[in-house]
């Protein structure tokens, strides 16, 4: 096994951490104090990060990305992960859900979103259904040539600041039969809606404790009328469309949480080795070198559970249990390396002047959202099952 970076793989992680640390982290105080990234400062994010070369970095040069790989990605959002991520999303990936555009949804939705000139958002949360998303309510009934949707949709992700949204909604229900019995799930398919169509309401969200600034809104559909043509992928093949993406995204919020361990880590390690007590540095009690030693283990455990999954992606063999091991290892860990790294800093932790007390909040989510923690422990049990029929 060859775990060494390519020399292209080094300067790419080498420009993204500079470009990190000069153009995002000064403004975390700013953004947590407002609760939001100023249009001015967000523009100019963007534009920098265009220039850079890191914008869109995902997607396949053809449309006009970086084009680049699964694993090179992974250490890319690792080091955008040490910062807030209502400033990290901002130069990071477009959906590549978005890659099923056909024909002028091409030119309408997917170029202009790889450019930096449209932003998309993804609405599959109810709040009638979350994990159950077979179970969602809102409805899109054909008429013609027409479809008209009905319903809510919350928990969107800088939705507020969208200029349309991938939509998941209900088409049909599978039969019983094909439902395995009792309560015939949906049929869900994918829709391209803009914001502004008539009958599609953006309400403000909730105010969230985790990732201050990022944030969520609540999509509401009157009778909101959308050409057929605006179908994403096929019509009841939803799950097909968020598949792709969603495996993808569950590695990126695990190197999402590697970078944020890393920083918390360091912060920790620095307080250990020069704060004094009891006429010695704190890091020479083992209550705490302990705790150094722990994290450390949980962090390198996490990461190659990440690459690993990573480096398997881009070979076309990662499962949904490779992707949802990794999602869950770093997201746990992150936990509790940020809960260590306080409890090694005392009450000076808690404190706004460090950015711990932020990590420790943010890192709440990250075993909730894209899948919750239960749900990567069921898809993991799952496959380790079924081969027997269990």
């Amino acid at each position: 096994m060859h775990f060494a970076l390519t020399d292209e793989q080094e300067l790419i992680v080498a420009t993204v951490a500079e470009f990190t640390e000069r153009e995002l982290m000064p403004h975390e105080e700013e953004v947590e104090r407002l609760g939001r990234v100023p249009g001015q400062l967000a523009a100019g994010i963007k534009k920098k990060a265009i220039e850079a070369g890191i914008f869109s970095a995902n997607m396949p040069v053809e449309v006009g990305g970086a084009g680049l790989d699964n694993l090179t990605m992974a250490l890319v959002e690792k080091e955008l992960g040490k910062t807030a991520y209502a400033l990290h999303h901002l130069v990071a990936r477009p959906s590549n859900i978005l890659l099923a555009c056909v024909g002028e949804q091409r030119d309408r939705y997917l170029y202009p979103t790889v450019a930096g000139r449209r932003m998309e958002a993804l609405a599959m949360s109810e709040p009638d259904a979350g994990s159950d998303l077979r179970g969602m309510k809102c409805r899109a009934v054909r008429d013609g040539d027409e479809y008209v949707i009905r319903g809510v949709k919350h928990f969107i992700s800088h939705g507020d600041i969208c200029d349309y949204v991938i939509l998941f909604a209900a088409t049909g229900e599978e039969s019983p039969q094909d439902a395995g019995g009792g309560r015939a799930p949906r049929k869900i398919t994918a829709f391209l809606v803009d914001v502004g169509t008539p009958g599609f309401e953006v309400q403000e969200g909730y105010r969230c404790v985790s990732h201050r600034g990022y944030n969520n809104a609540v999509f509401s559909f009157d009778d909101c009328r959308i050409p057929a043509s605006q179908i994403l992928g096929e019509e009841h093949q939803g799950f097909e469309v968020a598949n792709t993406w969603l495996g993808g995204t569950r590695l990126a919020v695990a190197a999402n949480c590697l970078g944020r361990a890393e920083r918390a880590m360091g912060l920790a390690t620095e307080w250990a080795a020069t704060r004094t007590q009891f006429g010695q540095t704190i890091g020479r009690f083992q209550g705490v070198s302990f705790k150094l030693a722990d994290m450390a283990t949980q962090m390198a455990a996490a990461e190659l559970l990440t690459l690993r999954a990573a480096w398997k992606a881009d070979r076309g063999e990662m499962s949904s249990a490779d992707a949802a091991m990794a999602k869950l290892a770093a997201t746990e860990m992150l936990a509790h390396v940020t809960d260590e790294a306080i409890q090694i800093f005392g009450g000076m932790g808690l404190m706004g002047e460090l950015p711990l007390e932020r990590m420790w909040r943010d890192a709440r989510v990250e075993r909730i959202w894209d899948g919750t923690s239960e749900i990567q422990r069921h898809i993991i049990s799952r496959s380790i099952l079924r081969p027997l029929g269990g």
